[in-house]
């Protein structure tokens, strides 16, 4: 498995934005973001493959961007237009299957940064 670092995240007020990365060890052909908040189940950000496909979570569509740099194996996720709501432990994940990725057991996780959107 690849060993995957974040950055990125913070505080900051609602409607502003923040830009998350994940650096991975090694090249892998699918990579995303997850949430998750207190109580609740992890929720399914953002996913984008080494094709350059790529697909959101409905409360993504209108308002994040997910990208990656293959030379860097790096996945990025720009937020704008932050809510309150948007508040949780990002958290990249990495697989070369999809029934890797959507799985919570399998895959590469990130450590998980904290975004906090102040209202």
């Amino acid at each position: 498995q690849v060993q995957l670092v974040e950055s990125g995240g913070g505080l900051v007020q609602a409607g502003g934005s923040l830009e998350l990365s994940c650096t991975a060890s090694a090249p892998v052909k699918i990579m995303g973001w997850y949430r998750q908040t207190p109580g609740k189940e992890r929720e399914w950000v953002a996913t984008i493959v080494s094709d350059g496909s790529l697909d959101y979570g409905d409360f993504a569509k209108d308002r994040f961007t997910i990208s990656r740099d293959n030379v860097k194996n790096t996945v990025y996720l720009q937020m704008n237009k932050l809510k309150p709501e948007d508040t949780a432990v990002y958290y990249c994940k990495a697989a070369e299957l999809w029934s890797t990725f959507v799985s919570s057991e399998l895959g590469s996780w990130g450590q998980g940064t904290q975004v906090t959107v102040s209202s």
